[in-house]
């Protein structure tokens, strides 16, 4: 019920509904299993419950931030795109100053989990949200922008690693760029649908420059370099053969992606972004484990 000094509980339910919505917060499987990786690696097993929970705060958090950035950055476009007419932001679900508001809250939790780790992350986190947000604008002037996004998220498994030794390394850096020719890949493979539209608008995107045959072609060379940088991070990690065979396994399984959607043929473009994708980053994070566990 609703009165003076009472909290309207659906009312704050349909908001944070809303808000999960708009920011995909299903999709923070992407770059969490990464961001662990990195994490475990550093610290060659369980670096204990602070670390973890920081860490996943921390990206959780940049996550959101990332979202909540690009639906503010996109909303003229959305509200003009067929297939985005659902979104929050174009449907009212979430206002226009709450987003902001968001993106305030989201960013300066990430600054603050950043600053419970250490203070390189701390020094970074500034860095991290210039990238995070910055992809939403390339859009606008480069059809490189798949692979900015990707680098975004190949920070993921380098940040792990910084959270827990407050310094750099070779091998979380190879994974990360496993990570970024991953992501641009099926980001490539989920712009075939906006194909006329991004060339109406003039938005910049790979299968609008080029075609959608080409867009294929160019999403399954950066899923081959993904595979074969998974392979050299485990070279400079030091992995067994546990790793080796999930690695190898997630090559076939980036093989496969590529058989589910042609050019004459887009439907099954979803499953191979979502379902597809999210395996790869469970299966990697599987592999580290099952490496320090077997090894």
């Amino acid at each position: 019920m609703n009165g003076p000094g009472k909290v309207n509980i659906k009312g704050v339910w349909r908001h944070l509904v809303a808000f999960a919505r708009l920011v995909k917060i299903e999709h923070s499987i992407f770059a969490l299993p990464f961001a662990y990786c990195g994490m475990v690696m550093a610290a060659s097993g369980w670096p204990g419950w602070r670390v973890f929970l920081l860490i996943t705060v921390a990206m959780v958090a940049v996550r959101s931030f990332a979202m909540v950035v690009n639906r503010l950055a996109d909303l003229p476009y959305d509200r003009r795109n067929p297939r985005t007419q659902g979104r929050p932001l174009v449907t009212g679900e979430v206002s226009v100053s709450s987003a902001r508001y968001m993106a305030l809250i989201t960013g300066a939790v990430f600054v603050l989990a950043c600053a419970g780790l250490n203070m390189l992350a701390l020094s970074l986190s500034p860095v991290a949200l210039i990238l995070a947000g910055g992809y939403s604008y390339t859009k606008r002037f480069t059809f490189l922008c798949h692979y900015w996004l990707g680098t975004v998220l190949g920070l993921a498994p380098v940040a792990g690693w910084l959270a827990v030794t407050a310094s750099f390394h070779i091998a979380p850096v190879l994974l990360g760029l496993g990570v970024t020719f991953w992501v641009a890949g099926f980001d490539i493979l989920y712009a075939t649908q906006d194909v006329e539209f991004d060339r109406k608008v003039g938005l910049y995107a790979i299968p609008a420059r080029f075609g959608i045959p080409a867009a294929l072609s160019i999403a399954a060379f950066s899923h081959a370099n993904t595979a074969i940088f998974f392979l050299l991070a485990g070279w400079a990690w030091g992995a067994g053969w546990p790793y080796y065979l999930v690695a190898a396994l997630i090559g076939a399984i980036l093989a496969y992606e590529h058989t589910l959607v042609r050019p004459d043929d887009l439907r099954r473009v979803n499953t191979a972004f979502f379902t597809v994708n999210g395996v790869v980053a469970i299966m990697i994070f599987a592999g580290v484990l099952l490496d320090l566990w077997m090894i």
